[in-house]
């Protein structure tokens, strides 16, 4: 089911949402073989796949050709794709621009940052027929306002803004809305007052759904441990054990073998 009634089927019957970010084909193959719920195309690839010291460097054209990418090996699940950074607050016409440049390369959904001046045209989006999932909390393309990587909500002040916010995406018309680094009775909190799925990422375990970083559930990077992160295995390490065999078995003269000759 690759469709906007998964979220309203898994929130009805409250069975917790799985999504995982996905930014080239052959980790969408992958994944299109398991039974993770959704797949996202996050701009957090400017640092995973390029390098980049926070996720403002991803461009359109980045978030389109990784799309497409995923789109092309992941053909059963439901793919949402980050609208990079400025990209909603040039005014409709660029963001129009970007929805279609995400929307033709192969996704189901866009992923916004934040409220405030972009309600407007969150709800034209939507009303264009484009489904929009909201992000509340943490957002990375607003770090230098935030200061860094901080959480969230933690005074009252800062918890009912998110709230608030929370309550006007629904309004808008977002099908979901990501809740990152924030304390977890506000994460319950939010979810209780929508009608709509919270998909946590360091907002506590009675959100709607989880989310996390492939690369990081999967433990390739070893410098990488937020506290919200659980990493099921340690690719790192499994990696680099196979290529230093790899090396050796060439440096010894013992591959290729005689089987593996034509």
């Amino acid at each position: 089911m690759n469709n906007l009634a998964l979220f309203e089927l898994r929130k009805k019957e409250r069975v917790p949402i799985s999504m995982v970010t996905c930014y080239d084909a052959w980790s969408a193959k992958i994944l299109d073989q398991t039974n993770v719920d959704c797949l996202l195309v996050g701009d957090s690839l400017a640092e995973i796949v390029y390098g980049f010291d926070s996720t403002i460097h991803a461009t359109d054209e980045m978030m389109a050709l990784h799309t497409a990418a995923v789109a092309r090996s992941a053909k059963t699940k439901f793919i949402v794709a980050d609208m990079p950074f400025l990209s909603c607050s040039r005014g409709i016409i660029h963001a129009m621009k970007t929805v279609e440049k995400l929307m033709r390369a192969g996704a189901n959904a866009l992923k916004i940052e934040g409220a405030s001046h972009k309600l407007e045209i969150i709800e034209h989006i939507v009303t264009s027929g484009i489904p929009v999932m909201g992000h509340l909390g943490l957002q990375p393309q607003a770090i230098h306002n935030l200061g860094g990587n901080k959480v969230q909500g933690k005074e009252k002040a800062g918890a009912d803004q998110i709230l608030a916010e929370a309550k006007e995406l629904e309004r808008v018309g977002c099908f979901s809305i990501v809740l990152e680094c924030i304390p977890k009775e506000l994460g319950e909190c939010v979810t209780k007052n929508l009608k709509i799925p919270t998909i946590g990422i360091g907002a506590g375990p009675k959100t709607d759904g989880q989310v996390l970083v492939l690369h990081d559930l999967l433990g390739l990077d070893e410098n990488f441990s937020p506290k919200f992160l659980r990493k099921y295995v340690h690719l790192h390490k499994i990696v680099s054990s196979a290529v230093d065999k790899y090396h050796a078995d060439v440096r010894s003269c013992e591959f290729p073998s005689v089987s593996e000759c034509y």
